[in-house]
């Protein structure tokens, strides 16, 4: 069992999640139980997945949840692009939103390797 809050991505995750959680706040409000819910449970589901993937026994569930957090990222990605089109986000907070996004994207990916290569290895 590991302790997620000491991984980078977990932290980099929940910083884009607080985000996203202040820059839809001023979304449309018939957006309320649209967009914003899909962009805050996309988002939420980043971190949580990574939290119970370090809670679990073994490098495989991590794995598994790692690929589900970063399924969660792609989701997340579309929707920005979605309420960027549609002009519920500034082109700077998109800007920002979408650079702090892909830098979680790539620890996620870095992460997933590691824990891939270290499965790998113990089953050998």
């Amino acid at each position: 069992m590991k302790d997620f809050r000491r991984l980078k991505v977990w932290e980099k995750v929940h910083l884009l999640t607080l985000d996203i959680y202040k820059v839809i706040a001023r979304f449309p409000r018939e957006e309320m139980y649209g967009l914003t819910t899909q962009m805050r449970r996309c988002s939420a589901s980043m971190g949580a997945n990574i939290a119970e993937g370090c809670g679990k026994q073994g490098n495989n569930e991590l794995h598994r949840y790692l690929y589900i957090a970063s399924g969660s990222a792609s989701e997340l990605d579309y929707h920005l692009l979605l309420a960027r089109d549609l002009g519920y986000l500034s082109d700077e907070d998109y800007r920002r939103v979408d650079q702090n996004l892909g830098e979680a994207r790539r620890m996620l990916t870095a992460l997933l390797q590691k824990v891939g290569t270290d499965r790998f290895a113990a089953n050998c």
